[in-house]
């Protein structure tokens, strides 16, 4: 059984300080923040999602309800990260959000093919960024049924 302190609703995959904080600011203003991790490459991600390297004695059963995730990352790419989730039967049902700068069709494209849940392009301004990120959180984190492991 996890502990409360185990629980982590939010996966924020971000190697940009400021996108991160942008990011973070929107759902505080949201009240959407209360067990957010924030990770800085793909790596790391891939870590904390598999319970590996640094995050070797986590609990791998407390995974997040939702991974928002930026697709130009450093060490292992937001791609690499989504095609890991997804193929593994263990974590395939996470929804994962790509909030990413790339409005490459081949990009958009990939995702849907890996399976993500969702493609965001960032929007430019910060208030746009706030009314989508909270938007964003508000449906993942309230309104989005996930089975049940």
């Amino acid at each position: 059984m996890a502990h409360e302190d185990d629980i982590v609703e939010i996966l924020l995959v971000e190697d940009t300080p400021a996108d991160a904080e942008l990011t973070i600011r929107a759902l505080k203003k949201h009240s959407l923040v209360n067990s957010l991790v924030w990770v800085k490459d793909g790596a790391e991600a891939l870590d904390f999602l598999f319970a590996t390297g640094a995050y070797a004695g986590r609990d791998f059963g407390c995974q997040p309800k939702v991974v928002l995730l930026d697709l130009r990352l450093p060490r292992v790419s937001g791609i690499e990260v989504l095609r890991r989730i997804k193929n593994d039967e263990r974590t395939r049902t996470i929804p994962v959000v790509v909030l990413t700068s790339s409005k490459e069709d081949v990009d958009i494209e990939e995702c849907y093919k890996l399976g993500v849940n969702s493609y965001i392009t960032k929007p430019v301004s910060f208030d746009e960024f706030v009314k989508v990120v909270g938007e964003l959180g508000l449906y993942w984190l309230l309104l989005n049924k996930i089975p049940h492991e």
